[in-house]
């Protein structure tokens, strides 16, 4: 039975969750906030609503061919496509993922696959909190490049 002692519902109402069941096939492209789960299929891009908070949980079973972009991702079935995720990203011990992964943070359970490049991304907060002069003294322009006095070639 869902709720607390007082029969409420536990769940909070600002953040909705949207569930793929075992049986349901989805083909096409997905914008959502809030929380994902996919227990199904989804054949398209899954994309989470620009600066809103939004979780996708791929679980055991659960198929997801194309690419997810959201802020906390955690992985225990299979994706076909890049993963980009924020701020946090969980590939759980069934998790198999064909593509590469963008992350910030990132946890990796023993059992899990990734046949792709894993990429560590900069935090976008504390990124554009920092000053161009910094990054110009770090060696770096303002694209977030090494600039060419830091490349120093290697003797054979």
């Amino acid at each position: 039975m869902l709720g607390g002692k007082d029969g409420k519902s536990t769940f909070s109402s600002s953040s909705s969750t949207t569930l793929v069941s075992r049986d349901t096939e989805i083909i096409g492209d997905m914008k959502f906030s809030g929380n994902l789960d996919i227990e199904g299929i989804v054949r398209g891009n899954i994309v989470a609503v620009d600066g809103k908070d939004a979780m996708v949980r791929v679980v055991d079973k659960g198929l997801v061919e194309g690419e997810i972009r959201a802020p906390s991702v955690i992985v225990n079935g299979s994706v076909t496509g890049d993963v980009y995720s924020s701020k946090h990203l969980e590939l759980a011990s069934k998790a198999r993922v064909q593509g590469n992964v963008h992350y910030t943070l990132v946890e990796m359970a023993i059992g899990a696959e990734v046949n792709g490049s894993l990429t560590h991304t900069a935090d976008a907060s504390k990124k554009s909190k920092e000053p161009q002069r910094a990054k110009a003294a770090e060696g770096e322009d303002a694209q977030g490049g090494v600039t060419a006095q830091q490349v120093t070639p290697i003797k054979s």
